[in-house]
């Protein structure tokens, strides 16, 4: 972390103080990190018990993800009128609800209603902590934004081995459980803690960011653009397409990568790395989770120095090849678990880049909001994984989902630089015109862009 001591950084409050805060929502991340990640390791279990087929399984997953991310709009608005405080609270009532509903449900129908119960909790969460993030570092978003999200990226790590024990020895119930429980009072507690950013950021940073988005490093607007006029402007649109096709490919990975594994035959193959042996598929995890959370504040790191679109651009390309190899030579289980590793790094970081994107075009007031609605395209991207058990089942292989990420990546990156790049600057240079114009005019005649 950056020595700002000498700055003013926050209001009222010593300049730790901001980095409290970013640590505490890196926690709650992680408690409903296995919301998401974890759900893998139950699929196969539900389906055995139950006789249920794995994409009706997966529907859950989607129904998951859909509440997880349409409804953060609506949470940010809420963050964005009321501070953080009673919106992470009930976040994590709900996701402590939505896993023991997990552990009771003995109908698909129960299976869904309790993946929606937890969506909108982990929306709650999620949305929350990454919008304070990106309002109580305005002058390093990709690092704060990454470092939040690394908490649900690699939250789930210290705990994959757990619950596979405790899945192979109790029951699939007793995780849902037990871990549902635990998950769910730990996010109670911190919400207590957790105070509004609003008016907190200090005279000192505000001028940094001038400086840095001056400079042409990271350009950032200075005009706060409201929600309803962010889904009118082009650059968001296309901001929301490179995340829905970026973000499908990985959110393919992270359900079915247990039933990829069976298909490949590798699951339960041993594999020894640096000295630890472990099932090929619970290594994968480990190592996945890992890896999904490093990337976030690294390649949110190097967007702060570099640019945002270039370091797209790098990383989309990565895990399009990433992808491919995975489908030529993840039959292989020592290829498998290094391959997945090195999808999930080149994957992860859309969860830093695009939220500190949206604030750098629209500005920190509505920045929870903003960044809410672009999260929806997260949730429209989930949309396609029951289709990928679907299409394997239609053609018998895996081919054709591959290919189809593979693509889509390479598209987003090639977007990213020769689209989303000019389009963006001309965005920010047009709106700080706009601004500049209304600071020049008289005092008294300046409420053009009162937001």
């Amino acid at each position: 972390m950056t020595k700002d001591n000498t700055l003013a950084t926050t209001v009222g409050r010593p300049a730790s103080y901001r980095w409290m805060q970013l640590l505490m929502g890196i926690v709650c991340m992680a408690m409903i990190a296995n919301l998401q990640y974890g759900w893998t390791l139950f699929v196969n279990p539900i389906a055995e018990k139950h006789g249920w087929s794995r994409a009706a399984i997966q529907v859950a997953f989607t129904i998951f993800v859909l509440t997880e991310t349409w409804l953060v709009p609506i949470e940010g608005y809420l963050v964005d009128r009321f501070g953080p405080r009673p919106v992470v609270l009930v976040g994590g009532l709900f996701c402590g609800l939505g896993w023991v509903l997990n552990s009771m449900a003995d109908s698909l129908g129960l299976l869904y209603v309790a993946a929606a119960i937890s969506g909108i909790g982990a929306g709650a969460v999620y949305g929350t902590c990454v919008g304070n993030a990106l309002k109580w570092f305005p002058d390093r978003r990709g690092l704060a934004a990454g470092m939040t999200a690394a908490g649900f990226g690699a939250g789930s790590a210290l705990t994959i081995l757990p619950i596979s024990a405790m899945i192979r020895n109790s029951g699939y119930e007793s995780a849902f459980l037990y871990f549902g429980i635990g998950q769910g009072v730990v996010v109670v507690l911190i919400a207590l803690l957790l105070t509004d950013p609003r008016q907190g950021v200090g005279a000192a940073i505000k001028a940094k960011v001038q400086s840095l988005s001056k400079s042409g490093g990271v350009l950032q607007s200075r005009r706060d653009f409201k929600p309803a006029e962010v889904v009118r402007t082009p650059v968001f649109w296309v901001m929301y397409f490179m995340f829905v096709v970026v973000a499908a490919g990985g959110l393919m990975a992270t359900a079915q990568l247990g039933p990829i594994a069976k298909d490949f035959n590798i699951g339960d193959v041993p594999v020894s790395i640096m000295g630890l042996t472990l099932p090929a598929l619970t290594f994968a995890l480990a190592i996945d989770r890992v890896l999904n959370g490093l990337t976030r504040p690294f390649f949110g790191w190097v967007s702060d120095r570099i640019g945002r679109e270039l370091t797209m651009f790098v990383a989309f390309g990565l895990e399009a090849f990433g992808i491919l190899a995975l489908y030529h030579y993840g039959h292989h289980p020592v290829a498998f678990v290094i391959l997945t590793g090195l999808v999930f790094f080149a994957w992860g970081e859309i969860y830093s880049l695009f939220p500190s994107t949206c604030a750098d075009t629209f500005g920190s007031k509505f920045a929870a909001s903003n960044a809410g609605m672009l999260y929806t395209a997260k949730g429209t991207a989930s949309l396609v994984v029951p289709l990928t058990s679907v299409l394997t089942t239609m053609t018998g292989s895996w081919h054709a989902v591959f290919i189809a990420a593979s693509s889509l990546n390479a598209l987003a990156a090639l977007m990213a630089w020769f689209i989303l790049r000019p389009m963006r600057r001309a965005h920010i240079e047009a709106a700080n015109h706009e601004v500049s114009a209304v600071d020049a005019r008289p005092a008294g005649d300046q409420s053009a862009l009162a937001h």
